[in-house]
């Protein structure tokens, strides 16, 4: 589908070594500000125990799980907004991205140098917020400068109320708000949209902490969560050291044992995929044949043939029906034929949501 979570964060605090676990690429990792430049992009695979379920009862000749495009984007530093350091490259980066991976340093290691000579998690956030904020408020008001002789007239009704929502983003941003927090009605919510405002985008915050810090928040992610409390913002807590280790294991039965000392069930990065997935408000249906087995992605609250229309623009513009089975009934029975036998198996139109975790075959005429 094409969407893509971009990682970002000042220089240092991890994100290389979070996009090297994610991807199993090899981006440069060292010890100084700006290792990373250019962004790197990976496509990573969406973990899912469904998929395995299915493969045992199916037995397919291949399995094809859901995938998510990562980016590592560029470390930014104080004044981005103004191009300072890597700011406009990193900026042009943000906003290719359909959703934010926020990496905060929430660690004391005084051999890993820190950009600003301290840990303050919280002040590091709001230094990117900031620089973020004044890039859109920057837009807003580039644009507000060409719709106002328009609104002003009275004779545009579109021009007036892209005015009106405009002068609501400025004010919000002024008081140093990200847009996300910004309460829209659907219409002006498709207006902001069409300006791709960086501080609109949905953001995860993700705290890099040490092994000890898995176990029980520190005061550092205590600290960031008390300031987000407002934003409704989703906060993780990872040890990227510790996932840079479980990734280089050979076998299960060593990345188990490690995970176990951890008192980890998984590793932290499959937690990390499966939310940067629902925050690019994402689900997964499923198609199943003795050939394949597939994921397939679609945005939440997509009707039958639009997704359809995610395996092929054909099945979308020739859907007829679609034969729709539940993941648990197929589980149940352990068929497809057993689940018809059993009157589990729907037959839906044009106007059906599909439902996470469904599982469909689609008839479509072109």
């Amino acid at each position: 589908m094409g969407l893509k979570c971009g990682i970002v964060g000042l220089p240092n605090v991890g994100k290389s070594t979070l996009f090297n676990c994610l991807t199993n690429a090899k981006a440069q990792a060292a010890n100084f500000p700006f290792c990373t430049i250019e962004p790197n992009i990976g496509m990573i695979t969406v973990p899912d125990s469904r998929l395995n379920a299915l493969e045992k009862i199916v037995i397919p000749e291949r399995v094809m799980p859901a995938t998510v495009e990562i980016v590592d984007i560029a470390g930014l530093v104080k004044g981005a907004s103004k191009g300072e350091g890597l700011g406009n490259k990193f900026l042009a980066n943000i906003r290719e991205t359909d959703a934010i991976i926020h990496v905060l340093r929430c660690f004391d290691n005084e051999n890993i140098v820190h950009v600003d000579g301290s840990i303050n998690p919280v002040r590091d956030k709001e230094t990117i917020d900031a620089e973020l904020q004044l890039k859109d408020l920057e837009t807003v008001e580039s644009r507000l400068g060409k719709v106002k002789k328009q609104a002003e007239t009275g004779g545009d009704k579109d021009a007036k109320k892209m005015y009106d929502v405009l002068i609501k983003a400025q004010t919000h941003l002024s008081a140093g708000k990200s847009i996300r927090s910004m309460d829209l009605t659907e219409n002006e919510l498709i207006a902001i949209k069409e300006l791709q405002l960086l501080t609109a985008k949905p953001v995860l915050y993700l705290c890099n902490v040490d092994e000890s810090g898995l176990k029980q928040e520190n005061d550092h992610v205590k600290a960031v969560r008390a300031s987000i409390s407002d934003e409704g913002a989703e906060i993780l807590m990872l040890a990227t050291a510790a996932e840079a280790e479980i990734a280089e294991f050979e076998t299960v039965e060593e990345r188990e044992l490690f995970l176990a000392d951890l008192g980890l069930s998984e590793p932290g990065v499959n937690k990390l995929i499966r939310s940067g997935y629902g925050l690019l408000n994402l689900e997964t249906y499923f198609t199943a044949g003795v050939k394949e087995v597939r994921a397939w992605t679609y945005p939440k609250g997509s009707l039958a043939p639009q997704a359809a229309g995610v395996i092929h623009s054909d099945f979308e513009r020739g859907f007829i029906k679609a034969e729709v089975i539940k993941f648990d009934d197929f589980i149940k029975y352990g068929s497809e034929a057993a689940v018809k036998e059993a009157g589990k198996m729907s037959m839906e139109g044009k106007e059906y949501v599909v439902q996470d975790g469904d599982i469909m075959d689609f008839k479509f005429n072109v």
